[in-house]
């Protein structure tokens, strides 16, 4: 029997931009749009082109290989033609390939907030969807409140999806809006609107706040739609929006929706939803939540006793998924069985083979777990993982060392009479035998401590010329001005790829210092691997020619 194709559509940068406390730099957005690459949803909804700075350099160029990259605005305004609405202009011109309208389905909203009537906002509908699809756009109609409105005004909110459907939309969206629809509401209301639209035109966008969007999304899937729309970590405004993390697994490991319906997530790539989850944590610089379903630390962790011998003889007996089918791990709290294999697939990632009985990876695992209990999280820093693991399997290269640092901040009044903070770092490191010394002024210690630490590297200078500080985020663990502290430095390079490092201490800039040399280096070996990769292809050139 074939199964019919679901959607994923992932709209964290914008909607879950609207998270109380959430900023998202451009930097945050390129970083996430990779996480969702890598996790393989079908749409990334990347923002609101013109509506401020980020967004409107955010979609300069398409920022998405295999996902539709998707720009999100207003249909026109009351009294102005779409071709001439600078908002929907900004959106259609924008590098998106498709374009997310947002019209209202509920009568009440289009008097209320709009001053418009029902008439003109179907018009505005109608003529937005041409504009954009004459441009080339696939288009969706996001139709906001769609479940009151329908509860109001049946008519009017199955007029909404009528004219986006006629007017070439390849997808209309249910939105509830609220968050307050039952699953069972949902069902059946989304039964009334597939009488006048197909399914797989179809999508919904539940939030969160009855506890219920995962539930509202599924309904709504058992009831015909083909396209649902959700977050990372079910990010989003008031309680949030279906959590696209707990939705994804259970539409591709549960057989009640695995034997009926395909997405676009491989094996691999569910493999690696505990990574993405937790990575994503990271960047907001939040921790991640224990008892999230499928992905938290304690999602398959279980006590000694009668539910861990149990275990021992069937891991059914308490575990509904395998932990590693989603890249987590069983925790038996007496035993602690868990994590080679995980480890293992980590490690080939990095190019390091190893086999499952090497004693070698029992150390690298006691040594990984160990350094977690103290504060570090590799999930969000795979470029330290990476480092970690050569260190202990011992094989690192040791580039250099650093002999000493200092870090000077010190406030004072310039000739002017001006108050100007200045920022000072020297770093003294031995490379080869030779103790160099760099000193560097910088906009803060720890910048002041990156530019002199790369200032001069002897033998190994021009291998990190092109390497940046992209970004940089602090989190104090256990609280107090005495806390242990764990920082995050994102690095990028000339060939684009960015890694992170972690450093942990109870002082931010030993912290700090130690996230920074282990991004020198991860790009040492980095380079290292291309110089030998080079090499040997010009080894095998010259054989071949000889030959």
């Amino acid at each position: 029997m074939s199964r019919e194709r679901l959607y994923l559509f992932d709209t964290t940068l914008r909607d879950g931009a609207q998270t109380a406390g959430i900023e998202f730099s451009l930097e945050d957005k390129i970083a996430i749009t990779r996480l969702l690459e890598e996790l393989g949803v079908d749409y990334i909804e990347g923002g609101y082109p013109g509506a401020n700075p980020v967004d409107t350099d955010f979609f300069a160029e398409n920022r998405t290989r295999k996902a539709t990259f998707t720009a999100f605005g207003m249909t026109k305004r009351a009294g102005r033609s779409a071709s001439n609405d600078p908002g929907v202009t900004a959106i259609v011109q924008s590098a998106a390939a498709a374009t997310c309208f947002v019209a209202k389905a509920w009568d009440y909203q289009v008097e209320l907030a709009l001053g418009s009537t029902t008439d003109e906002h179907l018009e505005g509908i109608t003529d937005t969807v041409k504009t954009a699809a004459a441009a080339g756009k696939e288009v969706l109609v996001d139709l906001e409140h769609f479940f009151d409105g329908y509860k109001a005004n049946p008519k009017y909110a199955l007029d909404c999806v009528k004219a986006a459907i006629a007017a070439g939309a390849r997808w209309v969206v249910l939105c509830d809006t609220n968050g307050g629809t039952m699953p069972a509401e949902v069902r059946e209301i989304v039964g009334k609107v597939m009488e006048v639209a197909p399914g797989d035109r179809l999508g919904i966008h539940p939030h969160d706040d009855t506890g219920q969007a995962v539930a509202n999304a599924l309904a709504a899937v058992e009831a015909g739609v083909r396209q649902v729309q959700g977050t990372l970590n079910g990010l989003g405004e008031r309680c949030g929006n279906t959590n696209l993390v707990t939705l994804i697994p259970t539409l591709v490991l549960k057989p009640y929706y695995a034997e009926r319906f395909e997405t676009g997530i491989t094996p691999d790539q569910l493999g690696r939803i505990t990574h993405i989850s937790r990575a994503f944590d990271d960047r907001l610089n939040r921790a991640p939540a224990r008892q999230a379903p499928y992905v938290g630390a304690s999602a398959f962790a279980t006590k000694a006793g009668i539910h861990a011998s149990a275990l021992l003889k069937d891991f059914s007996t308490y575990e509904h998924v395998p932990p590693e089918s989603v890249g987590n791990e069983r925790a038996i709290m007496v035993s602690q069985q868990a994590g080679k294999s995980n480890l293992l697939t980590a490690l080939a990632r990095h190019g390091i083979e190893l086999a499952k009985d090497d004693p070698r990876l029992e150390k690298l695992l006691a040594t990984v777990k160990e350094h977690e209990a103290r504060g570090y999280s590799y999930d969000g820093a795979d470029a330290s993982f990476a480092v970690l693991a050569r260190r202990v399997l011992g094989t690192l290269p040791e580039y250099f060392q650093v002999e000493h640092y200092r870090a000077m901040v010190e406030r004072r009044h310039n000739a002017l009479g001006e108050e100007v903070t200045v920022t000072e770092a020297v770093v003294k490191i031995r490379v080869e035998g030779e103790l160099l010394m760099s000193v560097a002024e910088g906009n803060g210690p720890v910048n002041a401590l990156d530019l002199a630490l790369r200032k001069d590297l002897g033998v190994y200078s021009s291998r990190i010329e092109d390497l940046e500080l992209a970004d940089f985020k602090v989190r104090i663990l256990d609280g107090g001005t005495g806390a242990v502290t764990r920082v995050l430095v994102e690095s990028r390079d000339g060939s684009g790829e960015r890694w992170t490092t972690i450093g942990v201490s109870s002082n931010i800039i030993d912290a700090s210092f130690e996230a920074l040399y282990e991004s020198i280096t991860y790009k040492l070996l980095k380079t290292e691997a291309a110089r030998d990769s080079t090499v040997g292809a010009n080894t095998a050139r010259q054989a071949q020619a000889v030959g």
